[in-house]
């Protein structure tokens, strides 16, 4: 299991994971993902058997992002790292892979001096096997928003360092 940034080279597979759990995040393009990897603080993938098997994507504060999500933490909190996704692959779901990102972006949110990290978890529809996960880490609700024009609720859940 190899923990490391992403290159080009990764983005055709980050895609792939993305669709395959398309149905707890936001679709996304390649031309979305581009323009999100710029963007972003740290975009990092977990290579088994040298194959991307999982990938975090994260943004600090202040960018020109649109996500709703995002932009309610932009309003409620001056320095962040906001967790935009993580994924696993199915076939990964419970060997720790989730778990080490996490630990990767805590550690780097540590180093940088942000005082928080934030997510969101789907409520409605439910995911609680995310809301356990995420329990876990110490994240707190800190707010609730219904997104997708209505078809999601989501937990705006925060860590304070």
């Amino acid at each position: 299991m190899i923990l490391r940034k992403s290159e080009t080279k990764d983005l055709a597979r980050i895609l792939e994971l993305n669709e395959e759990s398309v149905h707890f995040l936001s679709p996304m393009t390649m031309e979305k993902l581009e323009l999100l990897r710029d963007q972003s603080e740290m975009l990092s993938v977990i290579e088994v058997d040298g194959i991307v098997e999982a990938f975090v994507l994260t943004v600090r504060e202040g960018k020109d992002y649109d996500s709703v999500n995002y932009l309610w933490f932009s309003e409620h909190y001056d320095k962040f790292l906001y967790i935009d996704r993580v994924v696993v692959s199915v076939k990964m779901h419970g060997k720790g892979l989730g778990r080490k990102l996490y630990e990767a972006v805590f550690e780097h949110a540590r180093r940088i001096g942000v005082p928080y990290v934030t997510a969101e978890i789907d409520i409605n529809p439910p995911n609680p096997g995310s809301l356990v996960f995420h329990e876990k880490f110490g994240f707190k609700e800190v707010g609730k928003q219904s997104v997708s024009d209505g078809k999601k609720v989501v937990s705006l859940q925060v860590v304070e360092f």
